[in-house]
């Protein structure tokens, strides 16, 4: 009995409650609500983006943008008027690295960031043309002491995720659950197919995909639900019949709550590119400074 309750909490997260959800640290500073879900969307991206270029798995990638947006819910929470996005970010992913089998050096999640951040990198700015562009390596290149002052806010803002969250890092994913939950449909047999190839695939795209939603869908749902979701929508977009029954009630989701989700999921890339649309050439703010401009610049 006691290590099914063990295994139980291992697969379940602790979620946001309502209150939590109706205002935030950042909307108390006078952050509009648009404003921040661009600042937090963009902060999900950056920590993902990172992840990529420190080659760590995305396993250890989606935990860390868990506990970046885990960092700003709530009135008690992080506000972005406060703490920049780029501190928390490289804090989160350096934290979570620290905690798994892949630690990084405060180096090299520093010399990542300072290249996303960078004139030469393409993330924030993806229509520009780099290719002929003549590249200052100050932009990218930390020295030793930019990299002693940079080492020393990493970990104290290490140290103020810790803190805000009471301790609490555990973040569990859906991805190897919503694997395991096409096997059990059959739909992910051990002599793979192009279909079922392909129906793993785009179940864990919409489960990357949802980290990035601006619901914060990790921290509103457990991982079951999650995993049913992506696996009823991927199914749909592929072409592959399940079994005819509420299948997602065996694993103990509810049809109300899967539809919110697949509708959430379904709705992202559309959500993504009006975000794009939005800020056009400008970029979204990552730094106190740049929130602070840009509220500035709204009220003009």
């Amino acid at each position: 009995m006691a290590m099914s309750t063990h295994l139980l909490a291992t697969l379940s997260n602790p979620l946001v409650t309502v209150e939590q959800l109706s205002t935030s640290s950042s909307q108390l500073d006078s952050i509009p609500a648009d404003l921040e879900s661009s600042i937090q969307y963009n902060g999900a991206l950056m920590t993902q983006a990172a992840g990529v270029l420190l080659r760590l798995p995305q396993e250890i990638v989606s935990q860390a943008i868990v506990t970046f947006n885990r960092f700003y819910v709530g009135p008690e929470g992080g506000s972005f008027r406060l703490h920049s996005v780029k501190d928390v970010s490289a804090a989160s992913l350096y934290l979570t690295a620290k905690l798994s089998f892949l630690p990084q050096s405060p180096r090299s999640v520093l010399n990542v960031y300072a290249y996303l951040l960078s004139d030469k990198s393409s993330f924030l700015s993806p229509s520009a043309d780099k290719a002929d562009a003549k590249v200052d390596p100050e932009s990218y290149y930390l020295s030793e002491g930019l990299y002693q002052s940079l080492r020393n806010i990493l970990l104290s803002t290490e140290s103020l995720i810790l803190r805000s969250l009471s301790f609490t890092t555990h973040v569990s994913i859906p991805h190897h659950l919503a694997l395991t939950y096409l096997q059990t449909l059959g739909a992910l047999p051990s002599a793979t197919t192009s279909t079922s190839t392909a129906l793993a695939r785009r179940t864990l795209a919409h489960l990357n995909t949802a980290l990035l939603s601006p619901q914060l869908l990790y921290l509103t749902h457990q991982p079951p639900a999650l995993a049913v979701a992506a696996i009823y929508l991927a199914a749909k977009e592929v072409g592959v019949k399940l079994v005819r029954t509420e299948w997602w009630e065996v694993f103990d989701v509810e049809r109300e709550e899967l539809g919110f989700l697949v509708v959430a999921m379904g709705s992202m890339v559309g959500w993504a590119e009006k975000e794009k649309q939005k800020w056009g050439e400008r970029r979204c703010p990552l730094t106190t400074e740049e929130v602070e401009m840009e509220l500035e610049r709204s009220k003009i």
